[in-house]
């Protein structure tokens, strides 16, 4: 019996681990298929105050952290969890394991949202990507769409400006709106970024006769775009296909932290009304962990 079961390995989910741990509280993280999450995807982290690296640094930093403190980490994900009649949980994860604990905290993030057109399933790893800096090294000298207005679009093109010859950031509205202005500015500098605004993808496509892999993507108002890979950054989805349905979420699939029972706590991307930020994460997931060690010992027997 745990006392506390941390689900995920982002910064929201290793932040609880650190303070769970630090109170000395039985800990587990089941950290899902990839330690970090998104945040470890990152290539150059700028905005989380004393950390100038990369995410996937800072994530290696906070698990030695978390586990220096004695909290346990395991890297599968969780699967379904059960309410038990005497108050604890039991998590049931992607190793056919079962995992009882008297507090669980929420904190499995977010992943892409997918993009719902012709030829974006069929050719996902065949030039559609999901991750600027997984794959970016596949199109040295080349020529890669970005699909997105936000933050997340912008950071991806500014990575891959660096490694393509050419990058085209295909974004639905007239004007970035949603990025922030310094990003903005460092996108409007670089010479081999081109912003295609006013503009949707209907269709993506082999060319045909192509013997590099070139694709083609068409447009709703049928312009063709030539190019050798398209990296899709049109927002997020929370990760919450283990929980019931009586817990409610919003349009994002992210957590109404009300909605929960007793000992159950929420923190990080997957949180309700929250920016989805590192130092957001951060934030959440040290109060989650602080109200469960409070949960912890006013029921301690």
């Amino acid at each position: 019996m745990y006392d506390v079961i941390i689900l995920g390995s982002g910064p929201a989910g290793l932040t609880a681990a650190i303070y769970c741990g630090r109170a000395n509280k039985n800990t587990l993280v089941l950290g899902g298929t990839s330690l970090g999450g998104q945040t470890a995807e990152i290539a150059l982290l700028e905005n989380y105050p004393g950390w100038h690296g990369t995410g996937f640094d800072l994530i290696e930093f906070m698990k030695q952290q978390a586990e220096s403190f004695g909290a346990k980490i395991e890297m599968v994900p969780a699967t379904h969890i059960e309410n038990e009649s005497d108050g604890t949980f039991t998590v049931i994860a992607g190793n056919d394991k079962k995992y009882q604990t008297r507090t669980i905290i929420l904190a499995t993030g977010a992943s892409p949202r997918k993009l719902e057109i012709a030829g974006a399933r069929e050719l996902l790893g065949r030039g559609v990507s999901y991750c600027a800096t997984c794959d970016g090294f596949f199109f040295t000298g080349k020529t890669v769409l970005i699909i997105g207005g936000g933050n997340s679009a912008l950071n991806d093109a500014l990575y891959l400006a660096d490694i393509a010859k050419v990058v085209k950031i295909i974004y639905r509205k007239s004007e970035f709106t949603r990025a922030e202005a310094i990003l903005r500015e460092r996108v409007s500098e670089r010479k081999n970024i081109e912003c295609v605004f006013n503009t949707e993808l209907k269709e993506i496509s082999p060319k045909p006769d192509s013997e590099t892999g070139e694709l083609v993507a068409t447009t709703t108002n049928g312009e063709q775009i030539v190019c050798d890979g398209v990296f899709v950054a049109i927002g997020h989805e929370a990760n919450t296909d283990y929980l019931t349905e009586d817990i409610r979420r919003d349009e994002m699939g992210r957590i109404a932290p009300d909605s929960l029972p007793r000992g159950m706590f929420v923190a990080g991307d997957v949180h309700s009304n929250i920016k989805m930020q590192v130092a957001t994460a951060v934030g959440t997931g040290c109060g989650a962990a602080m109200d469960a060690v409070a949960y912890l010992n006013a029921n301690a027997q």
